[in-house]
């Protein structure tokens, strides 16, 4: 089918259309041959091998990067000194074939042609440093493109568009996100989906001034509306993302009193480079197979045919009322663990009434006997000192929030000489108690 298509190099966009009328009637079609020269200039810049034309780019470049506005022999040759001289010769000379660079006979230097400077905006985005993995960098560009091109007065409908596009292929990639319920992913989601509201939020007076500025026009009016609510519907998904990570926080399994949770397991298995070396000797003792032969498959069913069953036992009476022996309620009891740390903090209380670091309270009287979990529970319990509507509750958990205490954490990690704990982070309890003034 390649055959029947024309492939002279002066072939029109319309020689490739059933129907030549329609080109001329498509308003794309249009601007892309009214663009004939630019898109020549693109079609001569990358034409050709792949290392040829990364070449062609960094000449251009350079060119580009040059305070200079135009350049004679020598300067180019000191400019692009490291470049073989033919493979120099042969950029030159594409672009100048291609009206990229101009050579002026009387003054024996080369410049940019105005073609090369509208060249320039098109491969703008090369001079960028390539955004990093979920970085968004695609919406960031196309925020830039449009709010710049509205401030410029330059703005069409077909940059909103490809906006709202871009906002539209987000939404569904969150939606994915989403329904897969996996945690991770929806971290790492919830991660981009922040960046994409915080560049939104940025570009909203420009969207809005958009959307306010579009009356008269119809494609741009539609354009902007589809914009407006591709926005409202990408930053509606918020409640989404917290709901679902609410529904993965109800569903982790803390491993006993070990305050590890199966997050934490799963994150360990993801650092390991071979994970079956857990196995180890599990499975250095494979099932045997064992083969029977057909007469011995047809002894084995005559004789479970033939066999005697058992007849089956009547059902069991069911047996006689009893009264039902005298039992007590007891609530479960607390871990010893609260009642320490409250008795602590009293006595703290009670000597001194001055700043102690919270790893003193979480270790207790005897810190190298602290266990892991005893520990781990104790800084869950820390932020219920002074809690309002802990402080309202019965019993020891209501003893220890009533405490004169309250506890101020910091960033810092604190490493231990400790044989169970490696480190916890540095903290403060401050005494919230009044002082007593003196008559």
């Amino acid at each position: 089918m390649d055959d029947l298509l024309p492939t002279d190099s002066d072939t029109r966009l319309s020689d490739y259309f059933r129907d030549a009328d329609f080109a001329s009637e498509s308003i794309t079609a249009w601007r892309i041959d009214a663009q004939g020269a630019l898109v020549d200039a693109l079609r001569g810049l990358f034409h050709g091998p792949s290392g040829l034309v990364r070449l062609r780019l960094w000449v251009f470049m350079g060119l580009l990067g040059q305070s200079e506005a135009s350049l004679n022999r020598d300067e180019l040759n000191e400019l692009f000194h490291a470049v073989r001289p033919e493979a120099l010769e042969t950029v030159f000379k594409r672009f100048r074939d291609t009206g990229l660079l101009l050579w002026d006979e009387t003054q024996r230097r080369t410049s940019l042609t105005p073609l090369a400077q509208q060249l320039a905006g098109v491969l703008g985005v090369l001079n960028t440093a390539p955004p990093g993995d979920g970085e968004d960098g695609d919406l960031a560009s196309l925020l830039g493109q449009v709010v710049g091109a509205d401030q410029l007065g330059t703005l069409d409908a077909a940059q909103v568009q490809m906006l709202q596009a871009q906002l539209g292929r987000l939404h569904a990639e969150f939606e994915d996100a989403i329904a897969s319920g996996s945690e991770f992913r929806l971290r790492e989601a919830r991660k981009r989906y922040d960046r994409a509201a915080r560049l939104i939020d940025k570009a909203s007076t420009a969207i809005t001034a958009i959307i306010g500025h579009a009356h008269g026009h119809v494609t741009m009016e539609r354009a902007a509306r589809a914009l407006g609510q591709a926005q409202s519907r990408l930053l509606a998904m918020a409640s989404q993302f917290n709901r679902a990570l609410q529904q993965v926080d109800r569903e982790r399994v803390t491993l006993g009193t070990t305050g590890i949770t199966s997050t934490d397991v799963k994150r360990w298995l993801q650092t390991l480079a071979s994970p079956e070396h857990l196995l180890k000797d599990a499975l250095s003792h494979p099932v045997g197979l064992v083969a029977l032969a057909p007469h011995e498959l047809l002894d084995v069913t005559e004789a479970e045919f033939e066999r005697d069953r058992p007849t089956a036992s009547l059902p069991d009476a069911l047996p006689e009322s009893q009264v039902a022996p005298v039992g007590e309620l007891s609530a479960v009891a607390l871990p010893q663990a609260l009642a320490d740390l409250s008795e602590l903090l009293a006595a703290w209380h009670t000597d001194t009434p001055s700043p102690r670091t919270a790893v003193d309270a979480l270790l207790g009287d005897m810190p190298q006997d602290a266990a892991y979990a005893e520990v781990a529970y104790k800084a869950q319990l820390l932020p219920l000192l002074g809690d309002a509507q802990a402080c309202l509750l019965p019993g020891a958990t209501g003893d220890l929030a009533r405490q004169p205490w309250r506890v101020e954490w910091s960033t810092d990690f604190l490493t231990l000489d400790h044989p169970t704990l490696a480190g916890v982070s540095a903290g403060q309890l401050l005494s919230t108690a009044t002082p007593e003034k003196s008559e």
